[in-house]
């Protein structure tokens, strides 16, 4: 059975900081491109970050670039997205998702897996 669960997420003033985290079983992780995405009430799912297999082919949106860093640990079955700076306008729920290729997709149908996501709410 695969999960994927998010953990790291909460709440946090306007210009702090989180990492997120996501933790992976009932896959081979190391063979997996990975990505992050969001949702904020009314809106569509986003692509915020994906990675390859092998911890390359990092690819951002460009509504992110600057602030989200992601980066995975294979030895750990773990994926990271590092936040800084952040906005009130980052308040979503936070989702990571196991791609169906080894490369990174950037929409939420190159996906294979989802995690259930974790909620992250930026105040004033």
């Amino acid at each position: 059975q695969v999960q994927l669960v998010e953990s790291g997420g909460g709440l946090v003033q306007a210009g702090g900081s989180l990492r997120l985290s996501c933790a992976a079983s009932g896959i081979t992780f190391s063979s997996y491109a990975m990505g992050w995405f969001r949702q904020a009430p009314g809106k569509e799912r986003e692509f915020l970050a994906g990675i390859n297999w092998m911890g390359g082919g990092i690819r951002y949106a460009d509504s992110v670039k600057g602030r989200f860093t992601i980066s995975r640990d294979n030895a750990k079955n773990t994926l990271y997205l590092q936040i800084n700076s952040l906005k009130l306008e980052d308040t979503a729920v936070y989702f990571c998702a196991a791609g169906r290729r080894l490369g990174v997709e950037v929409v939420a149908g190159g996906y294979a897996y989802w995690g259930q996501g974790t909620q992250v709410t930026v105040s004033s």
